[in-house]
């Protein structure tokens, strides 16, 4: 990541910086005159000021390119992104001081009807706005220096007892068998997991849930289950945690796992590594949830268990909440915003921003079309 997973997001004004963030999209980054005929609204004055949103940090890195992007075609507009967490962003923006949050976690039914504090009509909504995988960490230099042990072979049963303490050294017979040829170190394994609130924690707990049958007694949850292993607080902590102790072992979106080792998970009767590549074809796999008459929520659920060949499984999914229409918005400034920059994160434009950025997997054409038109809904003036 090009900034800390804690710092505020901010897009500057100036044109060098916008030059730099710009250009630190690569070659598939909009330009400006691209980004300006994919954004919904009107001239550089449609969103002038301060516009902000809060939540999940796996959503900062392409937060960056977007909010470049946008501001390319709005001059006027200061937008920023506070990657404080999704349940901080959730809590911001149900406390509206936020447009919008993003968040790793659809919406509970209690979050939902507190949500008609701040939306006008109805209530919030999230679509899904980016996808990304987790990838499964550790440090062992010396697998992974050889370049035999980059991609260790794990099947969710041995994750399942890494993570729940039956599995506590690297040569365990366990994992020798997953692993013909590689020659595991005698070393303990340390596990490290987030001691925060997470969807990283959650989409993980799901995963195991579905995919480890009885090897995982626990239920989904965004707070780790079990005293087994250390804690570290948020993305950047458990990474840094991970890269600066021999035999560690944990879980981060795969585009932050730089330096590390990677597990390749068995799905069917072969093994996949974390890749965007791996994460669409999951997500191809995946679910809209069903919904009430009327509403505009847009929630995938994940075939975790899936089988499906070169689909990885372990899927995280990121969301942006935001109103229909909002209170204390008597020039629609708010919805309007809302809805240009939803038209332009799920353009293909921004999802390739997104993915040069962040290492992302691209939502799919299907999913796209499906998601816009809960977008197009939105009432703005």
């Amino acid at each position: 990541m090009s900034k800390p997973v804690f710092a505020r997001v901010v897009a500057v004004l100036t044109a060098s910086a916008l030059a730099f963030a710009l250009a630190a999209c690569g070659d598939n980054a909009p330009s400006p005159d691209l980004a300006a005929g994919v954004l919904a609204g009107g001239g550089d004055d449609t969103f002038a000021g301060e516009v902000a949103g809060s939540g999940a940090s796996s959503q900062q890195s392409a937060d960056e390119a977007w909010i470049a992007a946008f501001h390319a075609a709005h001059p006027s507009a200061r937008i920023s992104y506070d990657p404080a967490g999704s349940g901080a962003g959730v809590t911001a923006f149900l406390s509206g001081s936020v447009v919008w949050a993003g968040t790793d976690e659809p919406l509970s039914q209690s979050q939902v009807d507190r949500s008609r504090g701040v939306c006008a009509r109805g209530t919030a909504f999230e679509v899904p706005v980016y996808a990304t995988p987790i990838a499964l960490a550790y440090n062992l230099p010396s697998l992974q220096e050889g370049g035999a042990g980059a991609h260790l072979h794990m099947d969710p049963t041995a994750v399942a007892q890494i993570f729940e303490g039956g599995i506590t050294r690297w040569n365990d017979v366990r994992l020798a068998r997953l692993n013909p040829g590689v020659q595991l170190p005698d070393l303990p394994i340390t596990v490290v997991h987030r001691s925060d609130k997470s969807g990283t924690t959650k989409t993980l707990t799901s995963y195991l849930e579905a995919a480890a049958g009885p090897a995982w007694p626990h239920r989904p949850g965004e707070n780790w289950p079990n005293e087994v292993g250390q804690g570290a607080k948020g993305t950047a902590g458990l990474v840094m945690t991970l890269s600066q102790a021999e035999g560690t072992f944990g879980y981060a979106d795969a585009a932050q796992a730089v330096g590390l080792g990677t597990v390749a998970l068995k799905v069917g009767g072969g093994f996949v590594t974390a890749s965007a590549e791996g994460a669409a074809k999951a997500m191809d796999q995946s679910r809209f949830r069903d919904r009430s008459e009327g509403s505009l929520r847009q929630v995938l659920d994940v075939d975790y268990a899936t089988r499906e060949p070169d689909a990885y499984p372990l899927l995280l999914v990121s969301y942006d909440v935001v109103c229909r229409a909002y209170e204390r918005d008597p020039n629609g400034r708010k919805a309007a915003f809302a809805k240009s920059w939803l038209t332009y994160l799920l353009s293909q434009e921004g999802q390739r921003a997104s993915e040069t950025n962040a290492g992302s997997a691209p939502l799919s054409p299907a999913v796209r079309q499906r998601v816009m038109s809960s977008v197009e809904a939105i009432e703005a003036s």
